[in-house]
């Protein structure tokens, strides 16, 4: 079984390269499941409801969130009625949305997916560590294949979490930084690891945004708009085969969709 995780879907760009080639890239990789990071999916940052079915049309299966899950509060009905997206699993129970999905895919495998925001540099959140025992104490027994994204600033904090999970979950992949690290592995309990996925959207930019903004406001402090640049965008993502039977990881590798080749997918 193959399931495929991309990284940080930023703006317009991001959501159109996931429309022009994931329906050609399902079909060339034999790929089962699609769950995507969309929390900067509106305008850089937020996900709203018509951009939610955008992506789902697009031909993603679920999606996560991370510490931009309520910057557009018209996402709060979405997160309250549908069963293909999650907020962060380690807010207080009062946070609207589910803490964990259970997506199933065509040939009938039930897939838990979670996410979980880090401590290190960010925002005060629940322990995630706790937060990923309780979730995982949840799901039925039946479940064996079980992606967690977790949405974190630094590499020591996944990989704490990578090894704290090994062997419990099929993949810890790691969302938020949007640079793409060269760590993917298999963990010795079976679980797909890799501390960053990347960023999907414009590459010819700082970290998504344009170039001009973010110098002129760091180099005069004078706030500007930090507008979604729009070259060189590109799709990352990690693509992880599985055994569905065990729910242990047999491979990961790294995967990047150009503009070019993104055109020849729309044609797959």
């Amino acid at each position: 079984m193959r399931l495929f995780f991309i990284g940080d879907i930023v703006g317009k760009p991001g959501r159109h390269i996931c429309t022009q080639a994931l329906r050609g890239l399902r079909h060339e990789l034999t790929i089962d499941l699609i769950v995507a990071n969309a929390e900067n999916a509106s305008g850089g940052s937020g996900l709203t409801p018509p951009l939610y079915h955008e992506l789902l049309a697009a031909g993603i299966d679920g999606i996560t969130l991370g510490d931009h899950v309520y910057k557009r509060r018209e996402i709060i009905p979405i997160l309250q009625n549908e069963q293909r997206i999650v907020r962060p699993a380690n807010y207080s129970a009062e946070a609207p949305g589910p803490d964990v999905m259970i997506l199933t895919t065509g040939n009938q495998v039930r897939v838990a997916v979670f996410t979980l925001l880090g401590r290190v540099f960010m925002p005060p959140v629940d322990c995630p560590f706790h937060a990923a025992d309780r979730v995982l104490a949840s799901l039925p027994t039946d479940i064996r294949v079980i992606l967690l994204d977790f949405h974190a600033e630094a590499t020591s904090d996944k990989q704490v979490m990578g090894r704290y999970l090994d062997g419990r979950v099929t993949a810890v992949l790691g969302t938020h930084t949007h640079v793409p690290t060269a760590d993917e592995q298999i963990l010795s309990g079976g679980t797909a690891f890799q501390c960053d996925v990347g960023m999907t959207g414009p590459h010819e930019s700082i970290l998504g945004r344009r170039i001009d903004r973010v110098l002129e406001t760091t180099l005069t402090h004078r706030p500007t708009r930090f507008d979604v640049a729009d070259n060189d965008v590109r799709l990352h993502g990690s693509l992880v085969d599985l055994d569905s039977q065990t729910g242990r990881a047999v491979g990961i590798r790294r995967i990047v969709v150009n503009q070019s080749e993104a055109r020849r997918l729309a044609e797959v």
